[in-house]
C-alpha cells in the first residue's frame, strides 16, 4: 500500500517504537478525536509490527489508510483518513481509565511464593533477604526492578517520540530500609519501609543534556509506578551521560 503523492496531513502523532497493543491505538484516537470527519491524520512509527496492524485496525473501525511511506530515522509515516464517526473513541479512552492490574500470588514452599500475571509466572522469594545465595529474588528487589524496568522502558519510549535515537540506556535502582531489624523481628523502633531509593539512569543518545533531564521529568511525572512509591518515599534521581 503506497502513495506517491500522500495528502496534507491536518494532525500530526508519534509513536515511537510503540506497537499498536501498547498504546499506539489510544494515542491515535486521541489525536483523531478533535479532527473533523475526513481530516487526515499523519502517524510516524518506528515499529515494524504497526505495518501490518494499523491497516487491519482501520478496516475495522471505519478509517481510511491512505498512504504509507518511508521515512528517515527508521521512522515508516501513516496516512489516515478520519471515518465520518469515531463513536468509540470515548469508550476507549474511559476503559483505560477504568483499567485494573491485578496478579495473583500462591504460596509455594518455605519462603517462596508462585505469581500469575496474565500468561507469565515467576517466583518471589521473602519480602526482604540478606542473603545472596537465595532461590528467588525477594519482594523488595521485585519492587526495585519494577521501579527501573518502568523508568526504563518510559524513558526510551519519550525519547523514540522526538526522534532521539538511544544507544544504550541502563538504570540502577538502589534502597535500604529505614531500619531492617524492625523487619527481622528483633527491634521495635522505627520503621521497616525503604529509605529513599537512589534510582541512577547511565544513558548514551543523540541528544543535549537539557533536554534528557526535561523528558526524564515527564517520564517520572507520568508514570504510574513511580508516582505511586513517590508519595510514601524520596526517589532520589541521577541522570549519566555515557
Amino acid at each position: 500500500m503506497s502513495d506517491p503523492e500522500p495528502p496534507p496531513p491536518d494532525a500530526t502523532c508519534d509513536g515511537g517504537d510503540l506497537d499498536c497493543g501498547s498504546g499506539l491505538l489510544l494515542i491515535i484516537r486521541k489525536a483523531m478525536s478533535p479532527l473533523s470527519p475526513g481530516s487526515v491524520l499523519l502517524v510516524k512509527s518506528r515499529e515494524i509490527s504497526v505495518k501490518e496492524d494499523l491497516p487491519a485496525w482501520c478496516r475495522m473501525v471505519g478509517h481510511s489508510m491512505l498512504a504509507e511511506c518511508p521515512a528517515s530515522g527508521g521512522y515508516t509515516h501513516y496516512f489516515l483518513r478520519k471515518k465520518v464517526e469515531d463513536e468509540e473513541l470515548d469508550k476507549d479512552l474511559q476503559s483505560a481509565r477504568d483499567h485494573a492490574w491485578q496478579v495473583r500470588v500462591r504460596w509455594t514452599e518455605g519462603m517462596q511464593a508462585k505469581v500469575t500475571v496474565r500468561n507469565h509466572g515467576f517466583v518471589v522469594g521473602q519480602p526482604a533477604s540478606f542473603d545472596t545465595e537465595d532461590a528467588a529474588p525477594s519482594a523488595i528487589e521485585y519492587l526495585l526492578s519494577a521501579l527501573g524496568g518502568a523508568v526504563a522502558t518510559g524513558f526510551q519510549w519519550r525519547l523514540s517520540r522526538r526522534q532521539i535515537e538511544v544507544f544504550a540506556l541502563e538504570v540502577v535502582a538502589k534502597a535500604k530500609s529505614q531500619n531492617s531489624l524492625v523487619f527481622l523481628g528483633v527491634d521495635d523502633e522505627g520503621c521497616a519501609a525503604l529509605a529513599p531509593i537512589q534510582l541512577s539512569l547511565y544513558v548514551d543518545a543523540d541528544c543535549e543534556e537539557a533536554l534528557l533531564d526535561e523528558i526524564l521529568e515527564e517520564t517520572l511525572r507520568r508514570c504510574p509506578v513511580t508516582q505511586s512509591l513517590m508519595s510514601t518515599v524520596a526517589i532520589d534521581t541521577r541522570l549519566r551521560i555515557v
